[in-house]
């Protein structure tokens, strides 16, 4: 494992993302850094230094379902989209990992991410109300880890090493993160799910997205073009229930969007355009609104096809007092 970068978000000039505003007075203020780009690449937007090195967590995980499509993982729409997914643990998620490691002639004993419980509040709950505890086919990456061993399988490849660093489908995976972020990877360590995480820059990020979201018009056969139409088809088994990733992908056509731990979350457009940010302090509550302004900075919420009312909810988050609202979580930029 190598040390973390010296440039890293504790050192970067970040900036504010969001005001917490109770009342007439701000009450918290969420750092951070952030990236917006254009067609081609230009920024359009930059808060605080979007060239810092972070960690991107789970919102990767569509560039590792391109690594395994190039080395033979296939699967229907619906189950790459939850290759892609950090899920909430619904019903479908559930049924849709048992699938995936059925094809793979795997059983759940197979996976080697950390058990937990379903991430949703209602799917925790139903699970508890089961007699069911914290499993590893519940934990929001199981999709994804599923995914990987069936690719592993269809590879050729040792399925119970899958998460050591030097395995093939490790390097694979780190080999297209640094091709589609153009970053080269100085520094790594293990996911909360187990499996590897390789840093990148946020503007790295964005550009990653930028490929993955334009890849069904520019290149269509491309194995990012099957993955972006899965996410944009199948927004529920990315997320589920009400999550803001969800919500956006239903409420503007094409758009490819993944939130990350720690206040990570990257989107792009169909067109090329595309936003990543990192709350410095890895907050959950200015995640929507945030990513909400920077798309707008973008101009994503024009078109007559767009959602309107489901954006607008996400604009800014309720801040309560006495079970009422105060005030809110707004964009700073």
């Amino acid at each position: 494992m190598r040390d973390a970068s010296p440039t890293d978000v504790s050192t970067g000039a970040s900036a504010p993302l969001a005001h917490v505003v109770r009342g007439d007075l701000v009450e918290s203020v969420h750092l951070g850094h952030l990236s917006a780009i254009d067609a081609e690449g230009a920024s359009v937007l930059a808060v605080g230094d979007p060239e810092v090195t972070m960690w991107p967590r789970s919102s990767v995980k569509p560039l590792q379902a391109v690594a395994m499509l190039r080395h033979g993982l296939d699967l229907p729409d619906r189950l790459l989209a939850l290759a892609s997914a950090s899920h909430n643990g619904e019903p479908d998620h559930i049924a849709g990992a048992l699938e995936i490691l059925a094809r793979a002639g795997q059983t759940e004993s197979a996976l080697r991410n950390t058990p937990d419980l379903p991430w949703g509040s209602t799917a925790m709950r139903d699970w508890l109300a089961a007699g069911q505890g914290a499993e590893q086919i519940s934990q929001n990456c199981s999709g994804k880890h599923a995914a990987m061993l069936l690719t592993c399988v269809t590879a050729g490849w040792d399925t119970a090493t899958y998460l050591a660093p030097d395995h093939p489908l490790q390097v694979a995976i780190r080999e297209t993160i640094e091709e589609f972020t153009g970053v080269p990877i100085a520094t790594e360590t293990v996911d909360g799910c187990g499996a590897p995480l390789f840093a990148t820059t946020v503007t790295g990020l964005a550009r990653a997205f930028a490929r993955i979201a334009s890849a069904p018009t520019r290149d269509p056969e491309s194995p990012e073009a099957r993955v972006a139409r899965a996410m944009a088809a199948f927004p529920q088994m990315v997320a589920g229930g009400q999550r803001p990733t969800t919500t956006l992908m239903r409420a503007v056509p094409g758009l490819v969007a993944k939130d990350g731990a720690d206040g990570v979350f990257a989107a792009g457009l169909p067109d090329g355009r595309a936003a990543a940010f990192k709350v410095l302090d890895g907050a959950e509550r200015p995640l929507a609104p945030v990513l909400v302004a920077a798309l707008d900075a973008l101009g994503a919420f024009t078109g007559d096809d767009v959602d309107q009312a489901a954006v607008a909810a996400l604009r800014e988050r309720a801040v309560l007092g006495a079970g009422e609202p105060v005030g809110s979580v707004r964009p700073a930029f």
